[in-house]
């Protein structure tokens, strides 16, 4: 499993030997010992009963409902740490094993799994740097030190030399969005237990998916603080599984904010918007469409947004995701794009910029009109104002 399906069909299942000129997998499984081979699937059926498959940890959910007696995760550090959460009971059943194989990306969900593995009876860990391994003579590295410092800077080109050639969990994630938010959050205790206020309703914000992530994001506004109590996800689910999750939950809720596409997508339900399907479930007075900003001005509300917020344990994985969302890098003009990156962050740093988006400070009180109003002072009600606003 590496962190993307086409990335494992290029370096594993499609890689071919440049020495012999035949496919790797071929030379690993010959197929007079093959009963079967799925090239679609990326799927090896022996002829003994056992079966061997690639997977991108984007698609994670190929694997459930499968018994596989281990998993080697390629490029941890890149991955979706879902995919362990979700594959793990299965290994554990099954009496497996588990097989983690990365490069540091900062201290992300790798080196937990790292220090974790250290500690734990039972599990070995091992970081071996190019000292170790002795693949590269001396003028060789000096001259990728070199490459890097005159690509990235001095400060970013060493700190990256470090992480790829010493295994050093210190750099900062390349291009994150929110590394230096994150890590003021991180310094001023604002990820801790949150208990809610029964007093104030829950709102969500949404990113909304079918084959891909949706995220929802549940929080308070309280004297104006964001206080984030929950994140959920899912993938491949209807309508009707996150409106369970949304009921199930027991909260009194305020606004469920969802994103401009959720007025055109449909997950199967006679032809129906999301936002049908969903007001029809939790009431058309609850569920709003945040106003339309560029992706670039989302960030920037999020960045004003973020010395507000406080996060509950609860929401560690997508915090995990926002810390690691970044900047898609142009290796030819050697910059970042004005762009992110996509990848198994977007959905919660969507979802979270929606979230930002749809922000007030304090709760609006009923107008004049006796309705509910939103934090940009428009009649809820009134989609035509939407529209144009």
């Amino acid at each position: 499993m590496l962190p993307k399906a086409n990335q494992v069909r290029k370096a594993i299942w499609e890689a071919v030997n440049p020495r012999t000129g035949k496919r790797r997998i071929d030379e690993a499984f010959p197929h007079e010992v093959r009963a079967d081979t799925r090239e679609s699937e990326m799927f090896i059926r022996f002829k003994n009963g056992s079966t061997w498959q690639c997977l991108g940890s984007d698609n994670f959910q190929g694997a459930i409902g499968s018994s596989p007696a281990g998993i080697v995760y390629s490029e941890w550090a890149q991955s979706n740490p879902s995919a362990r959460g979700h594959l793990r009971p299965i290994l554990l059943e099954n009496d497996g094993w588990q097989l983690f194989i990365t490069t540091p990306r900062g201290k992300n969900h790798a080196y937990r799994t790292f220090r974790a593995a250290k500690k734990l009876d039972g599990s070995f860990a091992e970081k071996l740097t190019v000292d170790d391994t002795s693949v590269f003579k001396p003028e060789q590295l000096k001259g990728e030190r070199q490459e890097y410092i005159d690509t990235y800077g001095d400060d970013m080109g060493e700190a990256l030399f470090e992480q790829e050639y010493y295994c050093s969990f210190e750099a900062a994630i390349l291009g994150a969005y929110y590394g230096a938010e994150l890590a003021k959050v991180d310094k001023e205790g604002r990820l801790k237990t949150i208990e809610r206020d029964a007093e104030f309703p829950v709102h969500t914000a949404w990113d909304l998916g079918y084959d891909d992530d949706t995220a929802i994001w549940f929080y308070q506004v309280i004297t104006g603080e964001v206080r984030v109590l929950e994140y959920y996800y899912n993938s491949g689910k209807d309508i009707d599984h996150y409106a369970e999750v949304i009921g199930g939950k027991g909260y009194e809720y305020g606004v469920h904010w969802l994103p401009h596409d959720a007025k055109a997508k449909t997950l199967a339900a006679q032809g129906k918007s999301i936002q049908e399907q969903l007001a029809n479930t939790l009431g058309w007075g609850h569920v709003r469409i945040v106003p339309r900003l560029s992706v670039e001005d989302g960030i920037q509300a999020v960045r004003q947004m973020f010395s507000r917020v406080w996060f509950d344990p609860a929401c560690e994985e997508g915090v995990e995701a926002l810390r690691q969302y970044h900047r898609e890098w142009d290796d030819d003009r050697k910059m970042f794009r004005d762009r992110p990156h996509h990848d198994w962050t977007s959905h919660a740093a969507d979802a979270f910029r929606y979230l930002a988006v749809a922000w007030r400070e304090e709760p609006q009180k009923e107008q004049e009109t006796g309705k509910p109003q939103d934090a940009y002072g428009f009649d809820n009600d009134d989609e035509e104002t939407w529209k144009t606003a």
